[in-house]
């Protein structure tokens, strides 16, 4: 069994998906729709930066969308079609895309509000997020605990064994880091985010978003998504709704929502969009499974070429 996956804020990089906008008019088509539906230039902002623009939550959630559906167009072109789809925090929307739950203008729209809502749901310079490595989720979150309440900080991302991310506010985050390290945690770091998403303080975006979710008819999905929030499949709108409203503020449940998919058969994972790091979370949740990736005309080659091998005639009248 196959299954798409589709990373989230932190994978953005300048330059990502000008290959794919060269080489597939499709995947072009995207960039143009985006240009027009945001009302600015988002193709020049992944393209040329500068970093720091295309670093803020306001441009880096439609952008990081936009890479990644045009990644999933030109794969899905040459025939290829999954049996499960999960995307990590923001990759939800571009799964949502994918499984036809929604038309690529209307996730825009959705992701771009998103942005704006979680960004003024904490001033900047107030929240911050962090990577602790080499420590249990139970320790993580017994950390946490210790610091929160009266303030907050708590696990936001449950990425793989061994590493999990916190979020909160800045000073509660910076006192669980030295606890992680006093633990003998391998890494406790301090990530280049503006908001700290995943957590408590992020209610009020998520109460934003409930109303712009009302306003949309979401169709029910062709292909089971697995989400964040209980690791299980949504196919439903009413689901896919409530868990898009929970996920803001819940913690993204990565390594489960792997581990579900292999015990259900999925034994080869394509990751589609910038960089590699759900590639990378994947083999260390389990390095049995297969891992693949499309972010360039290169990389999407590679997959083509390693697809009829793996699955053998069912994939072998792909275009390549």
């Amino acid at each position: 069994m196959l299954a798409f996956l589709f990373p989230g804020q932190g994978s953005q990089y300048v330059g990502m998906g000008k290959e794919l906008a060269e080489s597939f008019p499709k995947a072009k088509a995207y960039f143009d729709q985006a240009d027009k539906v945001l009302g600015y230039d988002l193709t020049e902002v992944c393209f040329s930066g500068p970093e720091a623009k295309l670093n803020q939550t306001i441009h880096t959630q439609p952008a990081l969308l936009t890479v990644s559906v045009a990644a999933w167009a030109v794969l899905s072109d040459n025939g290829i079609k999954p049996d499960m789809l999960a995307g990590h925090s923001l990759g939800e929307y571009t799964a949502l895309v994918a499984a036809g739950a929604l038309d690529f203008g209307q996730a825009l729209s959705l992701v771009q509000k998103r942005a704006a809502y979680m960004q003024a749901a904490v001033p900047e310079g107030q929240g911050a997020m962090a990577a602790i490595v080499g420590l249990t989720r139970d320790e993580v979150s017994n950390i946490c605990r210790r610091f929160s309440p009266p303030d907050v900080v708590e696990a936001a991302n449950f990425n793989c064994p061994g590493q999990v991310v916190i979020s909160g506010s800045h000073a509660s985050v910076l006192k669980a880091m030295e606890q992680a390290r006093q633990w003998r945690a391998k890494l406790a770091r301090q990530l280049p985010l503006s908001i700290p998403s995943h957590c408590s303080l992020m209610r009020t975006a998520g109460e934003k978003l409930a109303h712009e979710l009302d306003k949309l008819e979401l169709n029910q999905t062709a292909i089971p998504i697995i989400s964040n929030v209980t690791a299980k499949p949504m196919t439903s709108a009413a689901e896919i709704k409530a868990a898009l409203i929970k996920q803001v503020s819940s913690p993204v449940l990565w390594e489960d929502s792997i581990s579900y998919m292999i015990a259900q058969g999925v034994d080869t994972f394509i990751e589609l969009g910038p960089g590699q790091v759900l590639k990378k979370l994947l083999k260390r949740i389990n390095k049995d499974v297969s891992a693949l990736q499309v972010e360039d005309e290169d990389s999407l080659q590679k997959t083509l070429t390693i697809l009829p091998e793996k699955f053998g005639s069912c994939y072998g009248e792909i275009d390549i």
